[in-house]
C-alpha cells in the first residue's frame, strides 16, 4: 500500500473528509434558513395597498401607491430569484406550496405596473397571438418563467399536487378571480388561509350560487377551468358539485341539498368572468 493510500485512510484523513461534510451541510442549512417564510416584505406591501371589499368576498389594490413602492416589491421579488432549485426542493410541502403563490401574486402586480395607469385588463398585456401569462420576464429556481409556469408546472405539476384550492389563492389581477388576499401566504397556516380563500368565494353570489328550486349550481368559470382538480379526490370530492358540498355554508346550503351534490344530482353551470382589473377606484 502506499503511503497515500494509508494516509487517505488515516484517522486524520477521515476527520478531515467529516469536517468538511460538516461545514457544506452547515452552509447549505444557514441558505436554507435564510429565506424569510414568512414572507414579511410581500406581506407588509399587501397590507398597506390591498383592501376587503366591504362584503369580504373580493378585494381591490390600490396600484398607484403600490407603484410608488414598487423598490420594496422589487426587492421581494429579489429575494424569491434568490432562492436555488436545490433549496427548495428541502423545504416542506406547505412552504414550496406558500413561496410559489406567493411568487405567482408578486409577479402579477409586478406585470401590472409595468403598464399602469394606462390598462383596463391583465389581458391589455398581451395581444392577438401573445398572452400576458405567457411573457417571461422573471427568473425563478434558476430558470427564465413566466406566470403559466408557475401555476400550471411548478404548482399544478408538481408530483404531489393534490389540492384544488390553490386556484383560490393565484391571483390573476382580475374582478372575475378569487380575491388577492390582503397579506402573505405563510406555510404554518396555509391550510387556514386555503380555506379561507375558498369560502370567501363561494359565498360571492355575484360569482358562485346554488337554485335549490331548480337543483341547479351557477359557478364561477374557475370551477369549469380546472374541473379536473376539482374532481381528483380531495376530501372524497370527485366531482365540481362534492367539492362544492364541502362548504355548504359559504353556498347557504341546507343538508338535503349536500345529499344531493354528493350524489351528482345537481346540474352544473357556469357564469361570466370579468376581466376587468381589481384595481380601486
Amino acid at each position: 500500500m502506499s503511503a497515500a493510500s494509508r494516509f487517505c485512510r488515516s484517522p486524520r484523513w477521515q476527520t478531515l473528509w467529516l469536517a468538511i461534510g460538516m461545514l457544506i451541510a452547515i452552509s447549505s442549512s444557514a441558505r436554507t434558513q435564510s429565506f424569510d417564510h414568512a414572507h414579511s416584505a410581500f406581506d407588509a406591501l399587501l397590507a398597506k395597498h390591498v383592501r376587503w371589499l366591504p362584503e369580504g368576498h373580493a378585494s381591490v389594490v390600490d396600484y398607484a401607491a403600490l407603484a410608488h413602492d414598487r423598490p420594496a416589491l422589487e426587492r421581494y421579488l429579489a429575494s424569491l430569484s434568490a432562492v436555488s432549485r436545490t433549496d427548495f426542493e428541502r423545504w416542506n410541502k406547505p412552504q414550496r406550496r406558500a413561496f410559489l403563490v406567493n411568487a405567482y401574486n408578486a409577479y402579477t402586480l409586478q406585470l401590472v405596473l409595468t403598464k399602469y395607469p394606462d390598462l383596463e385588463s391583465i389581458k391589455d398585456l398581451g395581444g392577438f397571438f401573445s398572452s400576458p401569462w405567457k411573457q417571461r420576464f422573471f427568473t425563478l429556481l434558476g430558470e427564465s418563467r413566466h406566470l403559466d409556469d408557475v401555476e400550471h408546472s411548478l404548482l399544478r405539476g408538481a408530483a404531489d399536487y393534490d389540492d384544488p384550492r390553490i386556484h383560490f389563492a393565484v391571483n390573476c389581477a382580475s374582478v372575475g378571480c378569487p380575491a388577492l388576499r390582503p397579506e402573505a401566504f405563510r406555510a404554518e397556516v396555509l391550510d387556514a388561509q386555503l380555506d379561507d380563500q375558498t369560502r370567501r368565494f363561494l359565498a360571492d353570489r355575484s360569482r358562485n350560487r346554488a337554485e335549490p328550486e331548480a337543483s341547479r349550481l351557477v359557478l364561477s368559470p374557475v370551477f369549469d377551468w380546472y374541473e379536473e382538480d376539482f374532481s381528483q379526490g380531495w376530501r372524497g370530492a370527485r366531482s365540481v358539485a362534492q367539492f362544492v358540498a364541502t362548504y355548504p355554508v359559504a353556498l347557504g346550503l341546507s343538508a338535503a341539498d349536500i345529499v344531493a351534490l354528493q350524489r351528482d344530482e345537481w346540474s352544473v353551470g357556469y357564469g361570466d368572468y370579468d376581466w376587468s382589473l381589481n384595481r380601486s377606484r
